[in-house]
């Protein structure tokens, strides 16, 4: 009686046992679908994003060519202004010469009308250099108008690509935190989102690295980068961009292009752009940096 009591006992607590565990699991399934669809949200953002930033690149590239084909413009103008003037030059030196022919010539015997015929040409020789230089200063006028007014909207798309980096840098951090809850409640780190996050740093880096040193969109873009770049740091992740260094075949890199450049030291290799940067997770490498070289060998 005693065995059966006991053989009872020890099926209730394995079935209490294994309900606690049926809850455990579906607990921490409900836990997880909030974040899994955070990450979705997020990563549809993100593209929305990149569209963004890629159709404003599409449209300063734009405003660049705009830029090369009216200074050629204004070039060929002007020196069709130079050609103008060399001719009006050449034609006032001859008249005024006839001109001056003539008068010796008939001296004292010239009558009125032949006066007022000088006059008449000697008027239209300054009215030509006259419409010469209003011509010249309307043009220089007119340059510098359609410049400035390129080099503003030029300006001002800059601004705007900066400002929708920075939030795509915002949706990183975020996405950023929600894979590392995940990967805490898993037995296998995956790597995949972090890399990704870090290779878009270096293309923001390196987007950054075209602005002006001292402009307010290059400091805020650097403020970010460096903000995340220590939250990879805290997150045992190091990810290194080797733009400037002396190239080192010890370090294993991928070459994407190298060229020859004669103005640096013989026997010099020097890696001129990261396209993709080293990542390292404690100390382990598990992304190898992507660069450009140049050298003189």
């Amino acid at each position: 009686m005693k065995k059966i009591i006991i053989s009872l006992f020890l099926l209730a607590s394995v079935n209490t046992f294994a309900q606690t565990e049926t809850l455990t699991k579906e607990d921490l399934a409900k836990e997880l679908q909030p974040l899994k669809t955070s990450i979705q949200t997020l990563q549809k953002e993100n593209s929305s994003l990149k569209t963004k930033i890629g159709n404003l690149n599409i449209k300063l590239s734009d405003a660049n060519q705009s830029i090369d084909s009216l200074q050629i413009q204004t070039q060929n103008n002007s020196n069709a202004i130079l050609q103008t003037a060399s001719q009006l030059g050449v034609k006032i030196t001859t008249t005024e010469q006839t001109a001056n022919k003539r008068i010796d010539e008939v001296g004292q015997s010239l009558s009125k009308n032949s006066l007022y015929g000088i006059i008449v040409v000697l008027s239209t020789i300054l009215l030509s250099g006259l419409l010469y230089w209003l011509l010249s200063k309307r043009q220089k006028t007119d340059k510098n108008e359609v410049v400035n007014q390129l080099q503003q909207t030029k300006t001002e798309l800059a601004q705007e690509g900066a400002k929708l980096e920075m939030q795509l840098l915002d949706i990183i951090e975020k996405q950023l935190k929600v894979a590392d809850k995940l990967n805490a409640t898993e037995s296998t780190i995956d790597h995949t989102f972090h890399k990704n996050s870090a290779n878009e740093l270096q293309r923001i880096a390196n987007y950054t690295n075209t602005l002006p040193a001292d402009s307010q969109e290059a400091i805020a873009l650097q403020g970010s980068l460096g903000r995340l770049r220590n939250y990879f740091n805290a997150s045992d992740y190091e990810i290194t961009d080797f733009t400037g260094n002396e190239y080192d075949e010890r370090i294993p890199m991928r070459i994407r292009e190298t060229i020859f450049d004669d103005s640096i030291d013989f026997g010099k290799e020097i890696i001129i752009k990261t396209w993709e940067p080293q990542i390292k997770y404690k100390n382990e490498i598990i992304q190898k940096a992507k660069i450009d070289t140049k050298y003189n060998k």
